[in-house]
């Protein structure tokens, strides 16, 4: 079903992500298939969060009302990079990872579906029905390109983009 809005085509994302984490749970040690979803998830969650920032967020920080909803995302985003980063400095086949990354699942889930829950609806109103379909377009032009800089290493914490 094609994303009808930026709400409804960040929820594809968020729904993808929970597939990942939940396949993640699902493998065992330091294996192959454990490394592919791990990164299949880390690349797509980083790129999302940054083209979200630059698309959704940086445009709620232009609005009073939308303001501290764009602040505090911008501060879970940075929670979460901060989590992705201990999860990837820890030995996959150790029990330790597998600390982290449930630590990392919390945070991340927990950040969705505050966004689900509430920011999304707000921002829905606030912005209206031809800015959120704008807002799509553009995330959907921007996302490829911050895949491309988590692939090669060059992305900056996605926290900073919107300050």
């Amino acid at each position: 079903m094609a994303a009808t809005d930026i709400f409804d085509r960040l929820i594809q994302d968020h729904d993808k992500h929970r597939r990942l984490i939940k396949a993640i749970e699902a493998t065992s040690g330091d294996s192959e298939e454990r490394r592919a979803l791990y990164e299949q998830f880390r690349t797509d969650a980083k790129a999302h969060a940054s083209a979200e920032e630059v698309t959704l967020y940086a445009t709620l920080m232009g609005e009073i009302e939308m303001r501290e909803y764009a602040r505090h995302a911008a501060a879970d985003h940075h929670e979460i990079d901060d989590a992705i980063k201990e999860v990837d400095e820890t030995d996959m086949g150790s029990s330790g990872w597998l600390a982290k990354f449930k630590a990392l699942k919390e945070t991340f889930l927990d950040h969705l579906k505050e966004e689900e829950e509430t920011i999304f609806a707000d921002a829905r109103k606030d912005l209206g029905e031809a800015k959120s379909v704008e807002l799509r377009d553009a995330f959907n032009a921007i996302k490829p390109e911050e895949i491309e800089r988590v692939d090669a290493g060059t992305d900056d914490k996605i926290a900073e983009k919107i300050g």
